[in-house]
């Protein structure tokens, strides 16, 4: 990861010096630098920061500015801490949108208490509570990761088509993952599956004893841990383990990280799940382009955060000005057809095609197309741990 700080570092610095002579934009990047996912999001702010790089660097963008990454820790899960933040990118920083936030609750609290009031768009690459498809939002909302209720489906499938009859599940008692069991649920009973429990637990706790033995009570094949890799879902998966309540796991999106390999080690194997991801073109050239510059091109929402930002700058350039009105007018019209296809390392001729009156299809990492709205359609990847690692079975 040293080559892309290195580089965020020079465009800061060459931001900075823009700043004085009134040519850098700021673009808030608001994500959980602290908390249950913070293993994620080093890689992730790393990834929307590349492609704002890549357009500072072009020298197409708005007639020669550039762009200037603010961060803000929106925590993940305190809503207060992530609503003053976000208050300070707004107010004190005045950027021109935001790239985040993360998990599902905190970015529903800034959507409602600060961005939304203000007229700033929001492009989250990862908060995928079914509840922010139909915030009100004023057209001011927009993620490159498809709703849990999508996932919910996907992993109903998986279960289905594995022959597994029986499940006990836990999910982090938040919007997220409350979210997500009721979709999963809904979607595996509907296809004859049976869930033997459905039970929340609260991050942060010392001891999931409690929470293991309700679940091992009820009995199952399997574990559906929905929860964060870095809090609760590891110690509901270690309690698990300590006390042989469960040896096999199906883990949702916000459980897939190199962190929980390495804290449960040998006893991840066999353990399935799914994550938000893509594969073709625009993904290989999202690789190249991340491993280029020495980045992390395999973490989970890497992809998601390269395209939110690249989609912002893009909606800037389409409506000429670096201004918040300018982000919303225009972002579903470089999301989607038709246009020039734009991939990932080409930011720069998608600028120029802009500046000349052209039209372009921003493709990026995720294949995207923003649906209904302003969200993604996406694919899954389904996985299993096998020697120690995360492979890949196939995509749905």
């Amino acid at each position: 990861m040293k080559t892309v700080l290195y580089a965020s570092a020079a465009s800061l610095a060459l931001a900075t010096a823009a700043a004085a002579a009134g040519h850098a934009v700021k673009v808030g990047v608001s994500l959980g630098f602290t908390g249950p996912i913070e293993s994620l999001t080093p890689a992730m702010a790393d990834s929307a920061e590349l492609a704002l790089a890549e357009v500072s660097d072009s020298g197409a963008f708005l007639d020669g500015k550039v762009i200037e990454p603010v961060r803000a820790d929106s925590t993940c899960i305190d809503a207060g801490a992530a609503t003053a933040a976000a208050e300070r990118l707004v107010t004190s920083e005045s950027v021109a949108a935001i790239m985040g936030a993360d998990c599902s609750g905190v970015t529903t609290a800034i959507a409602n208490n600060v961005a939304i009031p203000q007229g700033v768009v929001m492009v989250s690459p990862s908060a995928t509570s079914p509840a922010l498809s139909t915030i009100e939002d004023n057209g001011l909302f927009f993620r490159t990761a498809p709703s849990a209720a999508r996932q919910g489906v996907v992993k109903a499938t998986i279960m289905t088509d594995r022959g597994i009859a029986d499940v006990a599940v836990t999910y982090t008692n938040n919007d997220y993952g409350k979210g997500l069991a009721d979709s999963f649920v809904a979607a595996y009973e509907g296809i004859g599956g049976s869930v033997t429990i459905t039970a929340p637990h609260e991050d942060g706790k010392g001891d999931y004893s409690a929470e293991v033995g309700a679940l091992a009570a009820a009995g199952g094949e399997i574990l559906v841990v929905l929860g964060y890799a870095d809090q609760g879902g590891v110690g509901i998966m270690q309690t698990a383990i300590d006390t042989g309540a469960f040896e096999t796991f199906a883990l949702g999106d916000g459980m897939f990280a190199d962190s929980l390999l390495e804290a449960l080690g040998a006893d991840m194997e066999g353990t399935i799940g799914s994550v938000p991801w893509s594969q073709g073109e625009g993904a290989d050239a999202f690789s190249a382009l991340a491993e280029a510059a020495g980045g992390d091109a395999g973490g989970a929402f890497t992809r998601e955060s390269y395209d939110a930002a690249a989609l912002i700058a893009l909606a800037m350039q389409k409506g000429g000005a670096a201004d918040r009105a300018a982000v919303a007018e225009n972002l579903l019209a470089v999301a989607n057809a038709p246009g020039e296809p734009i991939l990932p390392g080409e930011l720069g001729k998608a600028l120029e095609i802009l500046a000349s009156g052209g039209e372009v299809d921003y493709i990026g990492a995720t294949n995207v197309e923003l649906i209904g709205p302003g969200e993604a359609s996406g694919t899954y990847r389904e996985y299993e741990v096998k020697d120690g690692a995360y492979t890949t079975v196939t995509f749905r």
